[in-house]
């Protein structure tokens, strides 16, 4: 499990590598994600070894504990059918102790393995976690580039577009002569109102002079 494990951990990062290198592709950015996609399913198929071999460790150990327990109710078994001169049982008892007693040597040497090996396997799981983690933010470095060119590559084709046709006007431009002539619309209906309101006030005022003036 270990060296499959490694292999695909070695098939990442040189996919990703090769991957990366191919300039000619046209749109990088997505393929990056769909490879990414891709390492992150491969990442939960290693987790899934990983769970498997903790559940293994686990049924080992269990084993273990019982066949040391069976193999010290047995050395009991011994030593009290000899004190009771039963030499039948304490032959039975003597076989099954040898073969509990093999069993659990054998059984610890085995967890020193899977111990050692579940070891490997986490750590070599957290590598291919951080590598996936700095792949995503490679991802995001990319993306942040990718954007900002888009978006310099249209603000450009806007603001040269009328430079390098004059008979199709670009938008922007287009909207400022929109705005400029609203403005000055705009401008002279106020214009015009402003001094409608002066000379209505103005013929208010001199009307009442003239009605003060009478008066007097």
């Amino acid at each position: 499990m270990a060296n499959l494990l490694e292999r695909m951990k070695t098939t990442i990062l040189a996919d990703l590598n090769q991957l990366l290198d191919k300039k000619e592709d046209k749109n990088p950015i997505a393929l990056l994600n769909q490879y990414l996609r891709e390492c992150e399913k491969e990442t939960d198929k290693v987790k899934e070894l990983v769970d498997r071999q903790y559940k293994l460790q686990e049924e080992f150990t269990k084993e273990q504990q019982q066949a040391q327990q069976m193999a010290n109710k047995r050395k009991v078994q011994v030593e009290m059918a000899e004190k009771a001169g039963e030499e039948e049982l304490k032959s039975y008892a003597s076989l099954e102790l040898a073969h509990y007693e093999e069993r659990t040597a054998r059984l610890s040497e085995t967890l020193v393995t899977i111990n050692q090996q579940l070891h490997d396997l986490e750590k070599k799981y957290m590598d291919m976690l951080h590598k996936l983690k700095d792949m995503k933010l490679r991802q995001m470095e990319l993306m942040a580039k990718e954007n900002v060119t888009r978006a310099n590559y249209k603000m450009n084709k806007v603001f040269d577009e009328q430079a390098a046709n004059p008979t199709n006007p670009a938008r922007f431009s287009e909207m400022e002569d929109y705005i400029e002539k609203l403005e000055n619309k705009i401008n002279a209906k106020y214009y015009k109102h402003t001094m409608d309101e002066k000379l209505a006030a103005l013929e208010k005022n001199m009307l009442k002079k003239e009605e003060d003036s009478i008066s007097l």
